[in-house]
């Protein structure tokens, strides 16, 4: 569980950081060091807490179950990945409807993911890995909103085709994972058993 929770404080540490730091003139640490060095450490610790995440969650199977869900939850999980991927793939695409609409589709994608996945594990890995996501994506659009970003600005008229990019590739990343990389990734399959 140590390297489990290392990780985690790494990962949302430096985003957590990231995202609160300051960005009064003379004092915003990015400009200080320079946009290249300032990434490059970023990344540096993101990656590590996400190398500790993989071994932690790892190291605890089999954990502990705090609760069992009905199989129900789990195959409404497979549906809200699917919402969850298309939104997610909408932050990196053309602005949208779906853009437009939500604003920070990438936090909204992160909480459905998180979400579905803690209704459908209960295992003690899980429901810290998933609820520290969750924990985090809610952290983060508190701070967006705070420091005034509403996403996509209001002049932007929504393009046809990012929302199309966002649900061919959102869905196809879907089915992939679905069939293929969910066990070949997790060790785990995405489609419920029973």
């Amino acid at each position: 569980m140590v390297y489990l929770i290392a990780g985690l404080v790494l990962f949302f540490g430096c985003h957590l950081f990231s995202s609160f730091r300051s960005r009064a003139a003379g004092r915003d640490l990015r400009v200080r060091m320079g946009y290249g060095p300032y990434m490059g450490l970023y990344s540096l610790v993101a990656v590590a807490g996400l190398v500790l995440i993989v071994i932690g969650y790892g190291a605890m199977r089999p954990s502990m179950v705090v609760w069992s869900p009905p199989v129900g939850l789990k195959h409404l999980n497979v549906l809200i990945q699917l919402f969850a991927f298309v939104i997610l793939f909408a932050a990196y695409t053309p602005t949208g409807r779906i853009k437009k609409t939500l604003k920070h589709p990438m936090l909204v994608g992160v909480k459905l993911w998180a979400t579905g996945h803690l209704l459908a594990n209960g295992e003690l890995n899980s429901i810290i890995l998933f609820g520290s996501f969750l924990a985090y994506a809610v952290i983060d659009r508190i701070a967006v909103k705070k420091r005034g970003d509403n996403g996509p600005p209001a002049d932007v008229k929504p393009a046809l085709m990012g929302d199309v990019f966002a649900v061919a590739i959102g869905t196809g990343l879907w089915v992939a994972m679905l069939l293929w990389l969910h066990p070949i990734l997790f060790g785990m399959p995405a489609l419920p058993q029973g």
